[in-house]
């Protein structure tokens, strides 16, 4: 069950690196900037996942798509909800059929599922934030309005109040623009949102450009973030947050963070 991403962290879904993610042939349509080190890019997620056993999450790890190289960031493909997981549609092209998936991977853990999104609609993962009584939902390049709609209509039926954000498409997803600190607790790129999309919340501004709020929350004022990312490792310790950090520059080449590489079954 997951209603906040601000709650405590205790199970996840990932999907470790270990041949699809080295097999790009075409960088520009899989949206994958350099090919990964194999053997930093592994041992890189096997830090992150013992990160989160630590911490005292349970980590169930699926094998790659063939033929898929970006099945490794497991957050888009679905959004877990307190019902069940609602399926996505994705955005681009060469990530069509992870939605599968992870649907099949959700079935066998026999997680209900609570709706889906159809063509023409899309929806990426990385564009809905649960927050409590609110889902924040970004309107991007990979998450298209008759994608919001759908969405908005299922999460409606939960009581959800689902409130849209237009997102410049200087960033990819929701997630590298909003990033949750507490049930509560938001930080978020400056100048970009209008006051109204944080009514109830504490918002937190942050400058970003080099940077970016792409970390995941472990639980109230803890988060998961990559060595890379100063700007957020600076302003978040100086908001008192806990900061277990990673590198994770190896998956920065597929253009992707600790959000993406993570998708939340459960917090409490």
């Amino acid at each position: 069950m997951l209603k906040n991403e601000g709650d405590r962290l205790t199970r996840v879904l990932v999907c470790s690196p270990k041949t699809e993610y080295f097999n790009v042939d075409n960088f520009a349509a899989h949206n994958i900037k350099e090919v990964a080190n194999k053997e930093l890019a592994i041992e890189q997620h096997a830090e992150m996942r013992i990160v989160l056993e630590k911490f005292g999450a349970e980590v169930i790890d699926i094998d790659e798509l063939p033929g898929h190289p970006n099945s490794v960031f497991t957050r888009d493909m679905a959004v877990v909800t307190p019902e069940g997981y609602i399926k996505m549609s994705m955005g681009i092209e060469t990530r069509q059929g992870e939605e599968e998936l992870m649907a099949s991977a959700l079935d066998s853990l026999d997680e209900p599922c609570a709706g889906e999104i159809t063509e023409p609609g899309t929806v990426e993962g990385g564009d809905v934030i649960l927050c409590g009584s609110v889902a924040l939902v970004g309107h991007t390049q990979r998450t298209n309005k008759e994608g919001i709609r759908q969405l908005t209509e299922i999460l409606n039926r939960m009581n959800y109040e689902v409130r849209v954000a237009d997102i410049p498409d200087s960033y990819l997803h929701l997630d590298q623009t909003i990033g949750v600190l507490g049930p509560k607790r938001l930080i978020h790129c400056s100048s970009i949102f209008p006051d109204s999309l944080f009514q109830g919340f504490e918002s937190i501004p942050f400058s970003c450009g080099e940077y970016n709020v792409n970390f995941i929350g472990l639980g109230p004022n803890s988060i998961l973030a990559p060595a890379s990312n100063l700007g957020v490792i600076q302003k978040a310790e100086g908001l008192g947050v806990k900061i277990h950090i990673v590198d994770l520059a190896e998956f920065w080449k597929g253009t992707g963070g600790p959000n993406c590489l993570i998708m939340p079954l459960e917090r409490k």
